[in-house]
């Protein structure tokens, strides 16, 4: 995981996100472009990017390959999405704390992380009990 104070954009960022052999990468359309998808390419992985746009002369035809490529994108990307969002609506992470941090500083890098790695500990911690909790 690598996370950045954010003043960085997502597709230049990426790449340093990578492990090796990704397997296929599931991403939205700021990943687009080469930066990204040669990143995945040259770490053995597939990218699965969503596509904003075909060109086509059947304007219908061209609509249903686009759905047709997106569609496999947006049902893996709406179960990590959910959880994103539920970090954003329930556990405080719509802003960060920089107050007295420059921009693009080491410390505030290190900060956005422990503050998202917490996150994730206690929505991991939450729906564990909500696992266990549920009767067989």
């Amino acid at each position: 995981m690598s996370i950045t104070s954010a003043n960085i954009n997502d597709g230049k960022a990426g790449p340093d996100a990578l492990p090796d052999n990704p397997g296929e990468v599931f991403a939205d359309s700021a990943y687009r472009g080469n930066h990204f998808c040669g990143a995945v390419l040259a770490k053995g992985g597939i990218p699965r990017i969503v596509a904003t746009g075909m060109w086509g002369r059947d304007e219908a035809e061209t609509l249903r390959k686009l759905h047709e490529w997106n569609q496999p994108i947006h049902r893996v990307r709406a179960r990590v999405e959910k959880i994103f969002g539920t970090w954003k609506r329930c556990y405080g992470l719509r802003r960060m704390r920089w107050r007295g941090l420059a921009k693009g500083s080491p410390e505030r890098s290190r900060r956005a992380a422990v503050q998202v790695r917490l996150t994730a500990i206690a929505y991991n911690l939450k729906r564990t009990m909500n696992i266990l909790s549920v009767p067989a």
